[in-house]
Order: C-alpha cells, then structure tokens, then sequence
C-alpha cells in the first residue's frame, strides 16, 4: 500500500487580514516541507479568516479573497514548494450574492477549498453542506457546492472536503465511498464548546466508516470575536480507529504517515447520485519518505482545564487582533472579579493588566482585602479609586433613593474605568457572569460596561469550580495560586447596600443554574421544569427576570463561547415579547 505523509496545520487566522493569513501559509508549508510531507492540509476559510460574516456581501473584499488565492499559489512558487500540494480554504463566487433580484439559482458566494500546486489554483471544491443552526449562518451567506473534488497524487485518491461537509450523514463521504477514495480530508472552522472533543473523534471514525476511507480532520485555532477555536486535529483510518490527534488551544503542525489503497484506475468520474465527481491528477509532489513517522495523540485534559484554555485563548486574541495593549477590570475581591482578573494575569501577563478597587461606604475590609491579596499574588497594576465623594456629589445634586442609589454606585465605578480606558488606552473587562446576564443582576452602563466579558458564557457556579481548578493548578505547579480563598468561599454580594447578598433577590445559584440551564440552553418550558421537581414559584420567578431582561443582554459586551447556546450569537430573541410560559398565576 502507498504511504501519503500528511500535515495538518492548525494556525490561527485573522478575519480580514489576507496578506498576514498567506504569509502564515508559507510559513506553515516551508515547515510541513521540511518535515517531508506530501500534502499539507489549513483550516476552513484561512485566507479570509472565519467567519466573515456580512463581509460576504462586499465585492471588494470577495474579488481581494480570490486575487489573494492567486498570488499565494504564485508566491509558494517562487518559495521552492511548488511540487508540495497545499489545500486552502478561502472565499469565492461564481455569481452575485442573494441580496438582489440579481442573483442567480445555484450561483453566488461560496465556502470554498482550493488545492495549491505547481504555481497555479490546481483543484476548486465548494462546501455542500451549509449550517444554519447556533452561531451559523451559512445558508445567508453562501451557495451549496454539488460537486465533489477526488485528486490523484502519489498513487492515491484523495477527496476534499469542508467542515460541515463531516458533520452531516451522506452527500460527499457517501459519494466518497462510491468514489473509491483513499482518504478524505476535511479542513475546519469548528468553533469550541465545552465536551466538544468528545464528540469529535467518535463523527470522524463514523464518517470514516460510511466512506470506507481514511479521514484528515484539519480545525483551526484561536478567537474571533465570541467564538474560539480549539484545534484538536485528526487522522483516523478507514475503520475509525484513531491515528493521530493534535492538542487543543495551540498552534501546531500535526504530521502523520498513513497506508492508504492504490489508486483504483476504473474509479468512476461524473454524476454520481446527488453529487458529481471531479477528478484532478497531480503529476509531480515530493517523493514518499524513507522513513516513517507517527503524530502521536495529544494528552486530553480536564474539562475545567479545557474551559480556563478557551477563555484565556478568547480574550487574548480579542485584546492582540483588535490593537489593545492591555485591559483595565473592576476588581472588587469577588469571585467574578477575582476570575476575570486571574484569567487575563494568564492571557496577557500582569504587567498588562489593571486592577481597580473602588470602595464605596459599603464595601466591607475583608473585600478590600481580597482585593489587594489578590493584586499581590498575581502581580497585575493595581489601583484604588474610592466613589464615594463622587456618589456624594450626585446625591448633593439629586434627590435618590433606594435602588437608583445602588445602581448609582455602580454606573460611578463604569465612568472610572472608562475614564481610564480612555486616559490610558486599556480595555475595559466587564465581569459578569452567565446566570446574572440571564436573570438581568446586573446595572446597565454600570457593572456592565465594558468592551469584553470573558465570563459572559459561564454559570456562576461554573465561576466557582474553575476558581479552585486554578488554585489547584497553581499548587501543582508549584505556583502561588492567584486566587484568595476568601474569595472563593464568602458568600456573593453586590455590596451595594449594607448586609446586601445575592440570595436577597435571587434563589441559590446551585438552583438558579439548573433551571437556567433548562430554560436557556435546552429550550425548556415551564411545565417541563416543573416535571424536573422545581418549585413553581421559583420557576415563574426565575423565567420572568429572565424574559424581561432581553434589552439588557441585548446591550451587553460580546465574551467567549463555551456553551451550547451563549447569549448573543446563539440565543436571539426579540426585545419586544409579550410571549410567557404559561402558569398557574
């Protein structure tokens, strides 16, 4: 049997960035080149970084993503890896966009792959599978592809594919099957969510088994905007059985030598059931190896460990592909604050991270405390700005009470760290948590300004588990851990008012999630809740704070997936909803 040494290249593209995304490419192929391989494989869209969302409607930038698609094939060339075959994701067209009366049935933009060779655009394959579910909007966008790219390199058969392609039973790996190829690789823009990689492996071994061919899972890596991307590469063999698999949250050049079948000569071309076949031949691709290599399986990690990755990758990628250098965070001896503060020490470093207390008259010493504890176990810019001259004045001014006194505070404490975002060019963190944005605890332009919220996606009681996973951690290491316990175990407050605590006005977080849980994430009603054994009075509470506070969520600072269903890309509601559960009141 022929053996093909592949290379996966899991990089970390830049929307919009064309040129930097190519050079990227070039440096990935020279080092799959000098690692011996024969076909190197980048992730879905790499040119133009993924997704580009509305940009799909903007001629400009689509004729720039092909003339880029162009000159890369020109410039690998002229880099002496004109022999090496290179698939590349990138954007394309073959008619206007579905905007107009202009467009054409079957024709407009698309998802496209391309195969690099000897200087020139050798093969084209458009994704056929198109999702249009959860953060995915494709079936906006692009045009379905119908048919499907098999070239023969080496003395093989490979077909080429695009993510969502994998996802779905039949269409391409069914006709791959039909097509007698030997393997099938599939390039990726698969954004992460928690337990995510668990699903993985057992689609690719599934779809390699209907195809009766190996497969080469290719996924990108790092933050755009909500979304990151964790990598986790894959090669299995035409059983399933698992080959090789890269790490998570990282870079990486994954190289595998794999035993594939002899090119079948009679293997048919053309129509092919719901797809046709389109057959390319590459005559000239470096030479098999002597030697053989194997590219190991990356050791899983925790799901606590697998979360504190994708929200330190998410915001430092946020921070560098946006032109910040550095982020500024209320930092209040909290839990939230305490989290937020230690998962930007981890993304940035902590010279490039500022801490500010702003006490108030109720602020107790023990948060105060913490606050500085937590300063001096992590090492970030820490500051103190009391509000309460500044609270004073506005109640000199304005006759307030009660609550407009509490969010009072906290819209201070938004002005300070804008202030300072503005004097000093930070970025301003905002820290609230999932189950606060769904039930609306929070202070709109006060706790809650802010450019990004790396707890945006995570439950409270999420909040809880990776502040101990990361102390742990730390004492694993043989590091302090960054966070107070005090921290960690005092009970939640605002502290806004005196003796105030979060149960005041919400159930206890360890109840308040689950139902969340249900409601949001698993589109549960209030008769299905009820049936799980929650108090209806509590449920009808509980979905009200949450049905009314759309506006709130809807003003909110974006922050990285890890669920499910996140706010924002996922879950969209009108604001205008007269829509309720039904109940007994």
């Amino acid at each position: 049997m022929p053996t093909l040494r592949l290379a996966l290249a899991q990089v970390n593209p830049t929307v919009g960035d064309l040129s930097g995304n190519a050079g990227i490419v070039r440096e990935w192929s020279r080092a799959a080149a000098d690692s011996g391989a024969q076909l190197v494989a980048f992730p879905e869209m790499m040119l133009t970084g993924y997704p580009v969302e509305d940009l799909v409607f903007r001629d400009s930038f689509v004729a720039a993503s092909v003339a880029a698609l162009e000159r890369l094939a020109a410039d690998l060339a002229a880099d002496g890896l004109g022999e090496l075959p290179v698939v590349v994701g990138y954007l394309d067209t073959d008619g206007p966009a579905r905007i107009s009366a202009a467009a054409e049935p079957n024709r407009g933009p698309r998802d496209a792959l391309a195969l690099l060779h000897g200087g020139r655009v050798a093969a084209r394959y458009y994704k056929h599978h198109l999702p249009n579910y959860g953060v995915f909007d494709e079936d906006r966008y692009f045009v379905p592809g119908d048919f499907l790219t098999v070239v023969r390199m080496a003395g093989v058969d490979v077909a080429l594919t695009v993510c969502e392609d994998i996802w779905q039973a039949g269409g391409p790996f069914a006709i791959a099957r039909d097509a007698r190829v030997g393997l099938i690789v599939n390039i990726n823009g698969s954004p992460y969510e928690l337990e995510k990689d668990d699903v993985r492996l057992p689609l690719v071994a599934r779809r390699a088994q209907e195809a009766g061919a190996a497969v080469a899972y290719v996924n990108m890596v790092g933050g755009q905007d909500e979304l990151v991307f964790d990598g986790d590469s894959i090669v299995v063999a035409a059983d399933g059985t698992l080959r090789a698999r890269g790490p998570q949250f990282a870079e990486h050049l994954l190289i595998h030598d794999i035993d594939l079948p002899a090119a079948d000569p009679d293997a048919p071309e053309g129509p092919l059931g719901e797809m046709s076949v389109r057959r390319v031949v590459l005559d000239a691709v470096p030479p098999a190896p002597a030697t053989t290599v194997e590219g190991g399986v990356a050791e899983r990690v925790t799901d606590e460990a697998e979360v504190w990755q994708a929200l330190v990758l998410g915001l430092r990628d946020y921070v560098r592909k946006n032109g910040f250098r550095s982020v500024v965070l209320g930092l209040s001896g909290g839990i939230d604050s305490s989290v937020v503060a230690a998962i930007a020490v981890d993304a940035l470093g902590p010279d490039r991270v500022v801490g500010v207390s702003m006490p108030s008259q109720h602020s107790s010493e023990h948060s105060r405390d913490d606050a500085a504890d937590l300063a001096k176990r992590t090492g970030l810019d820490y500051r103190i700005e009391p509000i309460q001259p500044m609270v004073d004045a506005f109640l000199a001014n304005m006759s307030l009470s009660g609550l407009a006194v509490e969010n009072l505070q906290a819209r201070v404490r938004g002005v300070i760290l804008m202030a300072l975002s503005n004097q000093e060019g930070h970025l301003v963190l905002t820290t609230g948590n999932k189950s606060e944005l769904a039930v609306g605890y929070s202070t709109l332009y006060g706790d809650s300004v802010g450019g990004f919220n790396p707890l945006k996606d995570v439950p409270k009681t999420m909040v809880w588990t990776l502040a101990r996973w990361r102390d742990a951690e730390a004492e694993r290491r043989g590091t302090e851990p960054p966070i107070p316990e005090n921290a960690i175990s005092k009970a939640p407050s605002a502290e806004l008012r005196p003796g105030q605590l979060d149960t005041d006005s919400l159930p206890d977080y360890s109840e308040l999630d689950v139902i969340l849980m249900g409601y949001i994430d698993g589109d549960k009603g209030r008769d299905d809740l009820i049936a799980e054994g929650h108090d209806p009075a509590v449920i009808d509470k509980v979905l009200r704070m949450v049905d009314i506070s759309e506006y709130k969520r809807r003003q909110s600072a974006p922050g990285t997936k890890i669920s499910i269903k996140a706010f924002g890309r996922d879950r969209r509601l009108p604001i205008t909803n007269r829509w309720r559960e039904p109940s007994d009141r």
